[in-house]
């Protein structure tokens, strides 16, 4: 029963509301921008309310299914790890667009306001906003980029493991940030090697 929970989570996941809705729209969403087909590049090329549409939706996918398990024995131990990460892997990997899926960042919060009552996605968010405010703060808009984001999300939810581990959560929890941890890494790899470069290049 959990390997077929696990892929009907994962299949909820790889649907690419977002890309979908802007091909509705007349945009690729894989020529926009940075390329990823996600609601942030779906709010860039066809406005905010295909870009609310697609935020809400892109949550939901991660959100609903793992509310759905949270009252019975699998929402329990470590039966919720591959429960967990298999909507955020879904909207990573999606075979829908032949494993190129999305960042997963909507789905990330999804999934973890269902896991915790919301409480790690509202941490994580105010995690990520005081990230945006001390760089917009120090730089102001010289580093506004594709890297830039890229690191925020990464670093913001390699913070977030600090909030995790002091609050008494189930040991699974740790192994639901890791592997959504390793999912983050993975998909923001070249932005976080371009901005390495960067920074090396400035060091010499």
């Amino acid at each position: 029963m959990i390997i077929l929970l696990t892929a009907c989570f994962f299949l909820s996941g790889s649907l690419m509301f977002s890309y979908w809705l802007g091909l509705l729209g007349k945009k690729n969403l894989k020529a926009v921008g940075d390329g990823n087909p996600g609601a942030l590049n779906l709010w860039k090329a066809n406005g905010y309310k295909y870009g609310i549409a697609g935020v809400l939706l892109d949550f939901l996918k991660g959100y609903l299914p793992l509310l759905w398990i949270m009252g019975s024995d699998y929402g329990q131990g470590f039966f919720i790890i591959p429960l967990a990460l298999a909507p955020i892997a879904g909207h990573a990997f999606s075979p829908f667009l032949k494993g190129k899926g999305g960042k997963a960042i909507a789905v990330t919060f999804g999934v973890w306001s269902a896991l915790t009552g919301f409480e790690v996605s509202l941490a994580y968010a105010v995690i990520l906003a005081l990230f945006m405010a001390v760089n917009r703060s120090i730089f102001k808009n010289r580093y506004k980029s594709a890297q830039s984001d890229g690191l925020q999300v990464v670093s913001g939810m390699l913070l977030l493991s600090v909030y995790v581990s002091i609050r008494p959560f189930p040991a699974a929890i740790f192994w639901v940030w890791l592997g959504n941890f390793s999912i983050l890494v993975f998909k923001h790899r070249f932005e976080l090697k371009a901005w390495l470069k960067r920074s090396l290049g400035k060091g010499n």
